[in-house]
């Protein structure tokens, strides 16, 4: 049995003569405490009021309307609540990298990013990839830029296929857009990317023996019964990426997904299976193109989606979130000493806001934590703030992502079984990386 903490020490113990021995303890102190991140943990707090109620909403809140108080979230997935520029402030907030002044390099969580050509930047569900070659970072994405409909009745909102968008970056704020390096299908009713079809939660991984980019993805049909991923492959970050087929990853349905490179260069596929009751984790092959027959259950009957793993210092965390369609629900985050697991549950990582931030994950869901060299132990959280009634214009929540204590907290001295350190996601309205970080250090 695993002790849940915030910190994580080791400890190993000989007996001798009937005492016990200390032999040695390695105490994991905390970095939250460093001068350059104490910004970032100064969360601000959100005070919203609910509007009085009223005899009109949308017919999404009005099909949601619970016997109950109205709560953020109602307000949030109800399109015509005065609370919108909330939760999707106006185009005239935008976070434009081309206009210099006291904003440059400064994250807006919620606002329209624009690429540096004036446009949304369009890249959902996805992923960064620091490509040592170029030197450069690159983020993958869902493009979404078309007409939200409901393919049916009782079907989910959704945009058709137009492909995975890829933007470049040096500094992680200024992004260019690259081009959509896989794109729909338009006659071939067939193919798994015909437009009428779903793609998802795409990710980028480089396979350094081949020399080839690899992407994953969530791909299914209009229904969501095909559920399997789908596996492209380039030999330029930019691409364009060859589509080469889709499966079942060991004969199980897969859903939201993503893929861990470790640090000995395996790669992880993990996906959301059995009707989103449970995740399943296992290896690729060596050249990234498929599974092996080795996978473990994790999180059996805990219904969860859109993981987001990362290591730090030896321990493999894991960020998220519940299965409620598009309407946000509370961020968990998982530990595990091997990444085959066992994995265990540790707590909410959103920290600031309000209680209902925080039960919301910021009215956001995870897609991917990309960890920063120049700190080891300062990640960025990315998230996806869905807009179901216009998924054009969903929004990025991106905010720091620390490994530690608090600061107001006092360390642990208990010795015994593993502790894991916290992971706090803060919230800001507006937020920097340390002055004088290296991107590419």
């Amino acid at each position: 049995m695993k002790m849940k903490n915030k910190y994580r020490k080791s400890t190993t113990l000989r007996c001798d003569a009937g005492s016990i021995r200390l032999i040695s303890v390695d105490i994991q102190l905390r970095t939250s405490h460093r001068l350059y991140f104490r910004e970032l943990e100064e969360v601000e707090e959100e005070k919203i009021q609910i509007p009085p109620p009223r005899g009109k909403r949308s017919p999404r809140a009005a099909k949601r309307r619970p016997k109950r108080t109205t709560t953020l979230i109602d307000e949030f997935l109800d399109e015509d609540s005065p609370l919108r520029h909330k939760f999707f402030p106006d185009r005239k907030t935008s976070v434009d990298p081309t206009i210099t002044g006291n904003d440059s390099m400064f994250y807006y969580p919620g606002r329209v990013w624009l690429d540096t050509e004036g446009n949304p930047i369009q890249a959902h569900g996805g992923g960064v990839l620091y490509d040592e070659i170029s030197e450069t970072y690159y983020w993958y994405g869902e493009y979404k830029d078309g007409p939200t409909y409901h393919a049916h009745k009782k079907g989910a909102a959704r945009v058709d296929i137009i492909g995975v968008g890829c933007y470049s970056s040096k500094d992680l704020w200024t992004w260019k857009n690259e081009g959509i390096v896989l794109t729909a299908e338009e006659t071939n009713e067939t193919h798994d990317l015909h437009k009428s079809n779903v793609l998802e939660r795409p990710k980028v991984i480089y396979n350094s023996k081949t020399g080839k980019y690899v992407m994953w993805m969530h791909v299914d049909d209009a229904n969501y019964t095909k559920a399997s991923v789908g596996i492209a492959i380039s030999d330029y970050p930019t691409g364009p990426f060859n589509y080469l087929y889709s499966k079942r990853p060991h004969g199980f349905d897969s859903r939201d997904m993503t893929i861990f490179k470790d640090d000995d260069g395996t790669a992880y596929l993990v996906y959301s299976s059995v009707d989103n009751s449970e995740l399943h984790i296992g290896p690729l092959t060596e050249d990234y193109l498929d599974v092996t027959n080795v996978a473990r259950r994790i999180l059996i009957g805990q219904h969860r989606e859109a993981p987001a793993l990362f290591k730090h210092q030896g321990t493999y965390y894991m960020i998220t979130s519940g299965c409620t369609g598009w309407a946000p629900n509370e961020a968990l985050t998982h530990a595990a000493e091997s990444i085959m697991g066992p994995w265990e549950t540790m707590e909410n990582p959103c920290i600031g806001g309000n209680k209902m931030f925080r039960l919301a994950t910021f009215f956001a869901q995870s897609t991917f934590v990309l960890p920063l060299p120049s700190y080891p132990s300062l990640f960025i959280f990315m998230a996806d703030r869905w807009n179901p009634a216009n998924l054009r214009d969903s929004r990025y929540i991106w905010l720091p992502l620390m490994v530690g204590g608090l600061v107001d907290e006092p360390l642990d001295y208990n010795f015994g079984f593993p502790l894991w350190s916290r992971v706090s996601i803060y919230w800001h309205r507006k937020w920097k990386l340390p002055k004088g970080w290296n991107p590419l250090k």
